[in-house]
């Protein structure tokens, strides 16, 4: 065989291995340049999320408070309608009030959210709900309207209740009838409070949302306050835990529920389960919302590609979670039914006491961590029902466990010594002797029509 007739033979052969080389060789460097870019984008999440670790001195405690309004007459108030007061009106008065005394703002339903400032002794945190309660008392009283005091709407369904007009509460009920059979109800008819929490750093950080995300059910029966949906009682149903998980199974529920079960690396854990999370919406450099479909990771690498990520980016990504637990640039925890007035302090001075002060949180830590899954997944489903007799982790009773910890709760705020436990003792003793005020309500009820 002469030289022409062996490179004939042999030559395309050749060819073929140089290109596959080369292609397996390209495939390589563009997975190496997607890892390297997907843990730089990771590493700006982490250091979101962390930029405001502070000093265990200056850990400071916050709510988010929210609150249903009917008019005299037995109505919602209208979102926001032309010609009509509405939440829309209510909101400008008070950010007209300039007290300095937080922030509001409106759900998609138009209920009114206060931000408190953050505070890091809970009677300080007591007066400026104080301050607000009464000046919202008093806005109420001018314009004959009424504070419902329960967590979900008692009367309305969700297509009598308008939307807020802005762009993204569109987005988000679009979204919302599609991902779940309850959107539309979470959206327009409840109301919580959520509790933030300042931490010190990223294992403290961890520690605190793995435990608040392990004993969501504690809080799910202290603080249920919804007893009728659409005028009719709710009996042992708790029913705003019920819609949130009917929801979207995809960015709601506990940590646990995306495969978070240690507080080990829990916050790299976090951030790769919101990675994966679908965008409802993205927003430019306008501020404008339009509906995105693609990824909440694949927003945020587009965005780092062009050069254009910054920590607003970061944050609209992280707000478009809904877990019961979730990270911010500090742990929000959302577990709590709005309480009635006068108890609006109750859900923070819990959790303070049974995460802020340390010799607690490690105690409830390692009784946690020692839980199995199992144990893990039947306490989860205590928290969609008020049975006591409901069995918790280590074949112990749901009350007992409610008992455990509201107990340790209040010995973590008396070891605090700002005499901070009168918040929630006060609280859990009414509530230990009369049931929740899901329970409590459907009682009064029953014996006013008997």
């Amino acid at each position: 065989m002469d030289r022409n007739e062996r490179r004939g033979k042999y030559w395309p052969s050749y060819v073929c291995f140089c290109y596959e080389h080369d292609f397996v060789l390209n495939v390589k460097v563009r997975i190496t340049d997607i890892l390297k870019q997907s843990m730089k984008i990771k590493n700006k999440v982490r250091s979101a999320i962390l930029s405001r670790s502070t000093d265990k001195v200056n850990q400071k405690i916050g709510i988010e408070l929210e609150t249903i309004i009917h008019t005299n007459n037995y109505k919602r108030l209208p979102a926001e309608e032309e010609g009509t007061f509405s939440s829309v009106d209510l909101l400008r008065l008070l950010n007209d009030k300039q007290d300095n005394n937080g922030s509001y703002s409106l759900e998609p339903g138009g209920q009114l959210e206060w931000a408190s400032p953050p505070f890091v002794d809970l009677n300080n945190l007591q007066s400026s709900l104080e301050l607000f309660c009464n000046q919202l008392d008093s806005l109420l009283n001018s314009k004959k309207l009424t504070l419902v005091n329960y967590a979900l709407d008692p009367k309305f369904s969700p297509d009598e209740v308008g939307l807020i007009n802005e762009k993204k509460y569109q987005i988000m009920d679009k979204y919302m009838s599609q991902s779940g059979s309850m959107g539309k109800w979470m959206m327009r008819n409840t109301a919580s409070i959520q509790i933030n929490l300042d931490t010190t750093d990223p294992e403290n950080m961890e520690v605190i949302a793995f435990v608040s995300d392990c004993i969501n059910p504690i809080a799910s029966y202290l603080f249920a306050n919804s007893p009728f949906k659409q005028m009719i009682p709710t009996g042992f149903q708790n029913v705003r835990q019920l819609i949130w998980q009917n929801t979207d199974q995809l960015r709601c529920g506990n940590l646990f529920d995306h495969q978070i079960y240690s507080s080990n690396g829990l916050i790299n854990r976090y951030i790769d389960y919101v990675m994966n999370v679908p965008n409802m919406f993205k927003v430019d450099r306008f501020g404008n919302y339009t509906q995105s479909q693609s990824r909440i990771g694949d927003r945020l690498a587009m965005l780092d590609e062009s050069g254009r990520l910054n920590e607003a980016d970061i944050n609209i990504a992280l707000h478009q979670i809904f877990t019961n637990v979730r990270l911010k640039s500090f742990v929000e925890i959302r577990g709590a039914d709005r309480t009635p007035k006068g108890f609006e302090i109750a859900p923070a001075a819990f959790w303070v006491g049974l995460l802020l002060c340390d010799q607690i949180r490690e105690q409830v830590h390692d009784i946690v961590k020692s839980w199995s899954k199992e144990d893990r997944k039947m306490f989860n489903l205590c928290a969609f029902s008020l049975d006591l007799e409901q069995e918790g982790p280590l074949e112990e009773s749901y009350r007992y466990w409610i008992e455990f910890f509201s107990e340790l709760s209040i010995k973590g705020l008396a070891d605090r010594g700002l005499n901070e436990e009168k918040h929630f003792a006060n609280y859990y003793s009414h509530i230990i002797e009369n049931g929740p005020f899901s329970l409590q309500a459907q009682s009064h009820e029953s014996k006013d029509h008997s």
